[in-house]
């Protein structure tokens, strides 16, 4: 297993983390113990998380994937893995989520409360990567970074990261912890794949430049890669065939985002690129994520761990300059699928 580091922390990772928002809610204890166990055979040393999972959010399940994993880590030496959770991100962004009665904030008194209550269900004295999930647009950058390292000082936590975040955001925000020589993100956990390749157009001269590590989430663009969207009609048991009915707007609106005419079309291309080369869409969308040398680990999900296969065979995948290619003609051809 090749290790890399994330940013300039002395956190050794896996190229791949294990994702675990659908514990507890699409995946119950026993499924993801099993999804755990298989990524840990692996050789995988990074799991992330955070207080607001399981999803879609909920406030009578908020938190239960970290009882999970709790339950889970206390199997494993602790120091075998690289644990990374999130602090919710502020009320006043994109939504609001259904924890501290709706009022979340990146303060001191939540960064306080958030870190506690995951410390608590997690069962550990600290947290090795924690983050804030999106940004706050209200509270002062200076007092959020202030408070976050207060938790770097105590020992609860080793290193900061943020997420959802822009190339303002993070450049800012690692501006004042070095004027205040305060600790500063280490990394970004942002949305990147085949069907949204947006962090290459600012984010990734940040990273590159400040040495922060990108960890890419929903690298197969929420199943749309595997290609079980391309068909008539859509799965109800499927992720965005529930969202399509959820009573929540933002779900709704999320299947827009992932599940539409350009991404599909991207998507049928990526599918015979990836027969082509004799491997899975899903390989294929791994280890082009994977490949960057700005991206320290790249984190997958799953409802069941016989999914997680066609990931891991990204391990084994390098991506030669004609494969490149094609992925940049296609990309070129149908431009930023999902907006």
């Amino acid at each position: 297993m090749k290790y890399r580091y994330i940013g300039k922390s002395g956190l050794r990772v896996t190229p791949i983390c294990m994702g675990t928002m659908s514990f507890g809610s699409w995946s119950d204890k026993k499924e993801s113990f099993k999804i755990l166990d298989t990524a840990y055979d692996r050789g995988i040393n990074f799991f992330d998380t955070a207080e607001l999972y399981p999803v879609p959010p909920r406030s009578d399940y908020a938190g239960l994937t970290e009882e999970i994993i709790a339950e889970w880590l206390a199997t494993k030496p602790r120091e075998s893995i690289i644990l990374a959770s999130k602090i919710a991100g502020a009320a006043n962004g994109w939504f609001v989520p259904p924890i501290r009665h709706g009022l979340t904030a990146i303060d001191s008194f939540h960064i306080q409360r958030a870190v506690e209550g995951s410390l608590k269900r997690l069962k550990t004295d600290y947290i090795d990567l924690y983050q804030v999930h999106w940004p706050d647009t209200i509270v002062p950058k200076e007092e959020s970074a202030r408070a976050l390292d207060a938790l770097v000082k105590s020992g609860k936590v080793r290193y900061l990261g943020t997420s959802n975040d822009t190339a303002y955001g993070l450049t800012k925000s690692n501006t004042i912890a070095q004027y205040e020589k305060l600790a500063r993100f280490e990394s970004i956990q942002n949305n990147f794949s085949l069907l949204n390749p947006r962090f290459l157009d600012e984010l990734s001269h940040v990273c590159k430049t400040e040495k922060v590590s990108l960890l890419p989430y929903s690298p197969i663009a929420g199943g749309v890669l595997s290609g079980k969207y391309n068909q008539p009609f859509m799965d109800p048991k499927t992720r965005f065939g529930e969202y399509m009915n959820h009573e929540d707007v933002r779900q709704r609106m999320m299947v827009q985002r992932f599940v539409n005419e350009k991404t599909l079309l991207a998507t049928s291309k990526y599918m015979e690129l990836a027969k082509k080369h004799g491997m899975s869409p899903i390989t294929l969308a791994v280890a082009w994520s994977m490949h960057f040398d700005f991206v320290a680990s790249t984190i997958i999900g799953a409802r069941y761990a016989a999914q997680l296969e066609e990931s891991f065979k990204a391990f084994d995948v390098t991506l030669n300059a004609e494969i490149l290619r094609e992925i940049e003609t296609i990309q070129k051809e149908i431009l930023y699928p999902m907006g």
